[in-house]
């Protein structure tokens, strides 16, 4: 077989084991590995995979992976996670449709501290269902912002797929980070405005919550004052210079355990437990990269990307038209597969046509966290669905799918916004001081 149909036939079976549930790593490295021993020979495969793993695990980049994740595990079992959905609640709770701006706003701090969708949808849930459903909120409603809000996670830095999308492309992670910053936040406003929007058109959709006191306001934002300093000490701290990446996960990682302590919510139970929970998912991650690192050079000696990039060069239609292309993919593939999969599949086939066509990649990375999140509540994979569901077993699964389309329509603007004013993810990175 030629190599061309070595890198066809690689990808459907890896098609198959992925639609078989097999895990996304090992599937792409059996893939991956056999592909390159099929076209090279067993030496290079095995050199590769030497070489590869060996470089991934001494990368001193990738210490912002574990050391972000140990900082939203940590506010996750110590409840200080809840106080940025406290203080919002007791803000906003008594407007229309209040509970809900309040967990969308809890998504969004959260998604500062964690950058993981999966843990926002599901730490955010457990807190603000019951709630909700207390003041007789419409299921779809509570259940469609809780999978929305959590999908801010890889998109508010930091965020692991930023991250990825770095690693495998040689961008840096910095300014990836700060890049998703105004983008997270105009899609925090935009799910607002489409969750009042909801309450206008229909009231009982989501009542009035109770009113609070000047008091209680004042109170509440004092307790989740430290919370916010952390966030704001890390990501400022990378904006001015006065931090790496790393750094700066080191800071907000140690300043969370130093709270924690301070405040008495941290023992050694619960610190032994976020640590656990933080090695598994960064060793999650690891073997995601190594093996993405083995399946691009397949693809890269099946000729598969540039092959792809002909034709796409080749279209008759203007650079915005192949963009437009490319984004449609990524939002059809979001329906069957996993959003790090999907990046590490078509990273080098289509990042070389960006290039090429002269668009910023950091700009194009956001706009491919943005319709990573879009996969995370479209039908029929859907993760943070099945997430809420698990934390919401008497919803019925059609009624959170159908609670989740207003919000996925509300990315598809923000992501049209991004596309019409690429300023919105560049401008942070291009005044961040070196």
């Amino acid at each position: 077989m030629s190599p061309f149909a070595i890198g066809v036939a690689g990808m459907a079976i890896l098609v198959v084991l992925l639609v078989l549930r097999v895990p996304v790593a090992f599937s792409m490295f059996l893939v991956g590995f056999g592909g390159i021993v099929a076209i090279d020979g067993a030496n290079s495969g095995l050199s590769l995979l030497a070489s590869e793993t060996f470089t991934l695990s001494t990368s001193a980049e990738l210490v912002v992976v574990p050391l972000f994740i140990l900082m939203g595990n940590v506010a996750a079992v110590t409840g200080m996670s809840r106080r940025l959905y406290d203080a919002a609640y007791v803000i906003i709770g008594h407007l229309k449709g209040g509970l809900a701006l309040a967990t969308v706003i809890g998504c969004g701090g959260f998604a500062a501290l964690s950058g993981s969708s999966v843990a926002a949808a599901l730490t955010m849930g457990k807190v603000s269902l019951a709630e909700m459903k207390r003041f007789s909120y419409s299921p779809r409603l509570s259940t469609g912002v809780v999978a929305a809000g959590g999908t801010l996670g890889i998109l508010i830095p930091p965020s692991t797929g930023f991250v990825i999308y770095a690693i495998l492309t040689q961008e840096s992670i910095g300014r990836l980070f700060l890049a998703g910053v105004l983008p997270g936040v105009l899609l925090l406003v935009v799910f607002m405005l489409m969750i009042s929007l909801l309450c206008y058109i229909n009231p009982a959709y989501g009542p009035a919550g109770p009113r609070t006191s000047i008091s209680e306001k004042v109170k509440a934002l004092a307790d989740s004052t430290p919370i916010l300093g952390i966030i704001a000490l890390t990501i400022g701290g990378i904006y001015g210079g006065f931090f790496s990446p790393v750094e700066a996960a080191a800071v907000g990682a140690g300043l969370m355990i130093i709270l924690g302590i301070i405040t008495r919510t941290l023992d050694l139970k619960s610190l032994w437990t976020a640590s656990k929970e933080s090695v598994v998912t960064t060793a999650t991650v690891m073997l995601i990269l190594i093996s993405a690192h083995m399946i691009n050079p397949f693809l890269a000696l099946s000729h598969i990307p540039q092959a792809v990039g002909d034709f796409l060069g080749g279209l008759d239609i203007p650079a915005i038209g192949v963009l437009a292309l490319i984004l449609l993919t990524y939002m059809v593939l979001g329906c069957f597969l996993e959003g790090f999969a999907m990046i590490v599949l078509t990273m080098p086939i289509f990042f070389p046509v960006i290039t090429a066509l002269g668009y910023d990649p950091i700009w194009f990375g956001v706009l491919v966290v943005l319709t990573l999140e879009m996969g995370l509540i479209s039908p029929p994979v859907g993760v943070n669905v099945f997430i809420v569901k698990s934390v919401a077993p008497d919803v019925p699964l059609s009624d959170i799918f159908k609670g989740v389309l207003p919000f996925w329509l509300a990315m598809l603007v923000t992501l049209a916004l991004l596309v019409a004013f690429p300023q919105i993810s560049l401008y942070l990175p291009n005044t961040m001081i070196n």
